[in-house]
């Protein structure tokens, strides 16, 4: 397993990258990819399927400065910002078959993250469909883009969650998890008691990502330019619904 360890000062070239990654393991050029990243600034980005005036405040966010993107995975509309630690597994299906089916990869994916929280006295349990949650709340999120010979799969572990940010930048969603009722993102929401290192190193430990960090290829990096230009900056991609 490939460690990248590259946060991007601009939210479009981070959502980029991820998806370069995923080009890469699709074409392959590159085998297992586990990436961690977060974002230095907050930003509110939407899943590829969601309307993205019923999900964000763009009123809030226009007034604030604070980018609204939509990403290449399915899900919920995030804040994304410090104290948000992003990891990115892009995988061959090839190097990984027990990924190709939807709900068993999630199951996989998130059984073995829990298993490495539970060593570090975090009992964190998958939840819905796609979260981790710890006492019956939200620390971890999870979407995946799934193509022919390679997937992606995202998510968040909140360690600082920013909840005066996302009570200003996002609606209450419509479409939610049954174990989160009625509650708010505020009451929904809590953080991972660990910091950013031991996130990491659970992470490795998860996907047997033990060497050193590496950097993406020329190729992937010139992927994940093109992409922030064509894609992610574009106001038809993130207004597209």
């Amino acid at each position: 397993m490939r460690l990248i360890d590259v946060s991007l000062a601009d939210p479009a070239e981070n959502l980029a990258l991820d998806e370069a990654l995923l080009d890469a393991a699709e074409d392959g050029l590159s085998g297992p990819t586990l990436r961690f990243w977060e974002s230095p600034i907050r930003f509110v980005v939407i899943g590829t399927g969601q309307a993205v005036a019923r999900v964000a405040h763009l009123a809030h966010c226009r007034a604030d400065s604070v980018p609204v993107l939509r990403r290449c995975t399915a899900g919920g509309c995030v804040l994304q910002g410090p104290g948000c630690l992003n990891y990115a597994l892009a995988v061959p299906l090839d190097a990984w078959p027990e990924l190709g089916r939807l709900h068993a990869s999630y199951a996989i994916i998130l059984g073995r993250i829990a298993a490495a929280l539970a060593a570090r006295g975090v009992p964190a349990q998958p939840a819905g469909i796609s979260d981790l949650a710890l006492d019956g709340c939200k620390i971890s999120g999870n979407a995946q883009r799934r193509r022919r010979r390679a997937i992606l799969h995202h998510g968040t572990l909140v360690y600082r969650p920013d909840y005066d940010g996302m009570d200003r930048y996002l609606l209450e969603p419509e479409d939610r998890p049954d174990y989160r009722g009625a509650r708010s993102h505020r009451a929904f929401v809590r953080a991972v008691p660990l910091d950013p290192a031991a996130l990491r190193e659970a992470l490795r430990e998860a996907f047997g990502a033990t060497g050193p960090p590496e950097s993406p290829t020329p190729e992937e990096s010139a992927t994940a330019a093109a992409l922030a230009q064509s894609k992610y900056r574009s106001p038809q991609w993130t207004h597209r619904r």
